[in-house]
């Protein structure tokens, strides 16, 4: 997703992370845009527009789930949720909703004044825990089978090595893959006949799209519709050339997690349906966030996950990079998806760049392979199934 090497005059990611990681509490933010919606005088607070809910946001009721809903409102107004009374306290109003359909709009309304407020919900009616495995960056893997001309896919260590994990715990991959690499291979000198190979391992490992390269970074974050289709349709081909159209997926992040809203639209018609980003802080900005806003990128770095009914588009946090945790830091960081409450996550987004693998890279990590372990053995150990989010509703059924 992002660049691993920086380039001059930007901090690298390691120190971003450890930025955003201290920050994150102290710092007054600021929009990365100015999408955020205006204020209502009747505003609902929870749930949060584009919020997907499941058995912890909620209780069982007559066949769906029922939520609490809360806001505010001048403390004159009469308040009615959905056709109900809301309990008033202060300027506060309290009222629930029972979602029966996948998706429920809740509307806040005041009688006296017409003022009301509209947010929908996503209701993950058949949820249960799952994780999907991302691996970015990909193009070493690619140059080194066509180089070597190994017999198998899986002669080249990368791919054995995954093959080994999906065998282990059940995995299931995406290597989100570039065009070109810095030394002038390109997609292009990648040979088909390892197709029938692709097709037998298309259950469990997908390629899709991450950027035409490594550099620039940020290569789409103000760049038109029309490069970043360009970039994307180019990758495609020559997927389906070599490797078919099992294994050819859409992506679920894209390089650097940051587009314009112009191109996120026409990546939703192209069937995009799910993207990851980090949407932390720095700087005083959230960042690595699809330019989501102050307000989206907050609730997100809380919550994880949240719909985006005009795109379509899921948004969804990844919950650890393994190549910045080390094997004993790996339970800290995922331990608080499972608190109890609405803090229980059902779904959990792993990623890490496939750079760090290669010791000829100038900053590989030997111990990398047990800091990926870690992670797919902490899932697994906590109940979580293997799924990609692009199916269904993020890996479930919808």
């Amino acid at each position: 997703m992002t660049h691993s090497l920086i380039s001059q005059g930007q901090t690298n990611r390691r120190k971003f992370l450890r930025s955003a990681a201290s920050g994150a509490a102290a710092v007054i933010l600021t929009p990365a845009s100015g999408k955020d919606a205006p204020v209502s005088p009747v505003l609902i607070e929870e749930p949060f527009n584009g919020a997907i809910l499941d058995r912890h946001h909620g209780r069982p009721c007559g066949g769906g789930l029922a939520v609490r809903v809360a806001g505010s409102a001048p403390e004159s107004l009469r308040v009615v949720v959905n056709g109900t009374p809301a309990r008033r306290k202060g300027n506060r109003f309290f009222s629930e909703v029972t979602l029966s359909q996948k998706v429920t709009e809740i509307v806040a309304r005041c009688p006296g004044s017409g003022e009301e407020d509209r947010v929908r919900v996503v209701w993950d009616r058949f949820s249960s825990p799952r994780y999907d495995f991302a691996l970015d960056d990909n193009i070493f893997f690619l140059r080194d089978i066509a180089r070597q001309r190994y017999a198998s896919l899986f002669d080249c260590f990368y791919l054995k090595m995954l093959r080994d994990w999906h065998r282990k715990y059940g995995t299931c991959f995406t290597a989100n893959i570039y065009f070109a690499s810095e030394d002038g291979f390109t997609l292009t000198a990648f040979p088909d006949r390892y197709m029938k190979e692709w097709k037998e391992n298309a259950d469990w490992l997908k390629l899709a799209f991450h950027a035409y390269a490594d550099r620039p970074d940020r290569p789409y974050q103000d760049a038109p519709a029309a490069k970043l289709l360009g970039d994307y349709d180019r990758v495609a081909e020559q997927i389906l050339r070599f490797a078919g159209p099992d294994t050819f997926a859409t992506p679920t992040n894209l390089h650097w997690s940051m587009a314009r809203p112009d191109a996120l639209k026409a990546l939703a018609q192209r069937g995009v349906r799910v993207l990851s980003g980090y949407f932390r802080p720095y700087n005083g900005r959230w960042d690595i966030n699809y330019d989501l806003g102050a307000k989206r990128s907050e609730y997100l770095s809380r919550q994880d996950r949240l719909m985006d009914f005009d795109l379509g588009i899921i948004f969804i946090r990844d919950a650890i990079v393994c190549n910045e945790n080390s094997v004993g830091q790996v339970a800290a960081v995922l331990d608080p998806l499972t608190r109890s409450g609405t803090d229980q996550k059902e779904t959990i987004n792993l990623l890490t760049h496939e750079q760090y693998f290669w010791p000829f890279y100038s900053r590989h990590l030997p111990d990398h392979p047990q800091r990926v372990e870690a992670a797919i053995r902490w899932v697994t150990d906590h109940g979580y199934k293997p799924a990609f989010f692009r199916d269904g509703l993020l890996g479930g059924a919808a």
